[in-house]
C-alpha cells in the first residue's frame, strides 16, 4: 500500500496482527508519517476508529485531510509530540484506547520535503522535524558544539566509530567556514572517511546522530512508551517499530521490565518472542523494511 507520495509503510501485516483490529475499538497511530499503517487499520475494520497523531504540521495539512475525507467520522488528526501522548488524547477527549501503534521510522516524505535530513538532497542543514516544537538545528550543533561533546554525539547516537576524527576535522573546517548545506557535510565526511561503501553514504551515522539529538529521538521514544500505558484500556495491545539498536534496545527493555506481576498494576504479556523483522518478500519490495523491528504487548491492569 503505497499513499500518493510514495511512502510504503513497513510490517503492515504484522501490524494488523498484533494491534488485533477489532469491530468498534479506538486506536491510536502516534506517528501517523504517510497515513499508510492508519489507513490499514480503518479499512481492516469498518467500524473502528483511528486517532493520529504528528507533530509535523505538514503531515496534518496534506495526509491527515485525505484521511478525514475518506474515512468521515473515523479518523481524527491531532498535532503533538508523543512523548506526550497521555495528555493530548486525553484534551482530545479520548481515553480506554484499545490499541497504539508508534514507527519510530523516519519517513520518506520527510527525508524528501524537510530541509537537513537528505546526505544526497543538498537543503540547509535544519533535521527538526517539527520547527514548533525544537528552535536548535543540527547547523548550530555541527558549527558551535565543543568538539568532544560533538565526538560524543556522533559516538552515542550514530554508532560512528570514527566520531573523533570526523569531530575534529569539523572542529578545525568550521574556524574559516560554517558548515551550512546538507551537500558540504556529507561530502566533507565522504572525503575524510574513504572506503568502499556498497550499503551506506558514509555520512549516514553522523546525519543520524544529529536527527536523533536535534530532536530529543530517544527521550521522546522513552516518555512516550511510560506515557501511553496511561491511556490504554485493560487488554490495550502496544505495537512498536524500531530502525536501529538504540530504539529497539529501548523498547525491548520497557517490555521486559514489565512484562511480569511484580508491576502491581499496569504490566505486559509480550506478544513477541524476540524481534519480529520483515519477510524476504517484504524487502524485496521495500527496501527501508530491511532494518525494521516490531515488538508488541498486551497491557493487563
Amino acid at each position: 500500500m503505497i499513499n500518493q507520495q510514495g511512502h510504503i509503510p513497513v510490517l503492515m501485516e504484522e501490524v494488523l496482527q498484533y494491534l488485533a483490529v477489532a469491530p468498534g475499538e479506538i486506536y491510536v497511530d502516534a506517528t501517523l508519517g504517510g497515513g499508510g499503517h492508519t489507513r490499514a487499520i480503518l479499512i481492516k475494520e469498518p467500524t473502528c476508529k483511528v486517532i493520529g497523531l504528528d507533530w509535523d504540521k505538514t503531515v496534518l495539512a496534506t495526509i491527515a485531510v485525505d484521511l478525514e475525507e475518506e474515512f468521515p467520522g473515523r479518523f481524527f488528526p491531532i498535532w503533538g509530540n508523543f512523548s506526550k501522548i497521555n495528555k493530548v488524547i486525553a484534551d482530545a477527549g479520548f481515553k480506554n484506547i484499545n490499541g497504539i501503534l508508534a514507527d519510530f521510522g523516519t519517513s520518506q516524505i520527510q527525508i524528501k520535503n524537510k530541509d537537513g535530513f537528505s546526505v544526497y538532497n543538498d537543503t540547509f542543514l535544519d533535521m527538526r522535524f517539527s520547527s514548533a516544537l525544537y528552535k536548535i538545528t543540527a547547523f548550530q550543533v555541527v558549527n558551535f558544539t565543543p568538539e568532544k561533546e560533538l565526538a560524543d554525539i556522533f559516538f552515542e547516537f550514530g554508532q560512528e566509530t570514527n566520531s573523533r576524527k570526523i569531530a575534529r576535522a569539523i572542529a578545525v573546517r568550521r574556524q574559516d567556514k560554517y558548515f551550512k548545506m546538507t551537500c558540504d557535510l556529507a561530502q566533507f565526511i565522504k572525503d575524510l572517511t574513504p572506503g568502499n561503501y556498497h550499503k551506506i553514504h558514509p555520512a549516514t551515522k553522523v546525519f543520524q546522530a544529529l536527527r536523533i539529538f536535534v530532536n530529543k529521538e530517544l527521550e521522546n521514544i522513552q516518555a512516550f512508551l511510560q506515557n501511553s500505558t496511561q491511556i490504554m484500556a485493560d487488554g490495550g495491545r502496544l505495537v512498536c517499530i524500531s530502525f536501529h539498536s538504540l530504539e529497539d534496545r529501548m523498547v525491548k527493555q520497557f517490555f521486559k521490565d514489565r512484562s511480569h506481576k511484580s508491576y502491581s498494576t499496569r504490566y505486559f504479556d509480550l506478544s513477541t518472542k524476540g524481534a519480529c523483522m520483515a519477510t524476504t518478500e517484504e524487502i524485496e519490495r521495500n527496501r527501508s523494511s530491511r532494518s525494521a523491528r516490531l515488538r508488541a504487548g498486551i497491557l493487563r491492569i
